[in-house]
């Protein structure tokens, strides 16, 4: 094999370890509990910070539950949920897919007794 076709191979796999392992990791995302969120409504500043890519899709989900509640996009990065019904109940997992297409789920991100003003974090 000549050193310039190893060179290529070699380069090919550099590239696509750098692709893989820029997707399989955490992204660099928090979630901040806003003011007015309380039993029955759950609103969350959400920082995704992708360079050119934003939130599409947010949904949340309840412990014991198949259900995805979608959130409503409020302004700026603020999303929120509202449950006419009854409480919601946490921990909570949340859900998105980016304009870019990233998708990735993290269980139980906000915990049952979130705070106002708190910022949470998916950890490793």
């Amino acid at each position: 094999m000549s050193s310039s076709s190893s060179s290529s191979m070699l380069a090919a796999a550099l590239l696509a370890t750098l692709v893989v392992g820029a997707w399989c990791g955490i992204p660099p995302v928090s979630f901040t509990v806003q003011n007015g969120s309380d039993a029955k409504r759950l609103a969350l500043l959400i920082k995704y910070d992708v360079e050119g890519d934003a939130m599409a899709e947010v949904e949340l989900k309840e412990p014991g539950s198949n259900d995805w509640l979608p959130l409503t996009k409020c302004t700026g990065d603020v999303w929120e949920v509202k449950s006419a019904y009854k409480p919601l109940k946490g921990p909570f997992s949340i859900r998105f897919v980016s304009v870019k297409g990233m998708r990735n789920v993290f269980d139980d991100v906000l915990p049952a007794d979130f705070e106002v003003g708190a910022k949470y974090a998916p950890q490793e």
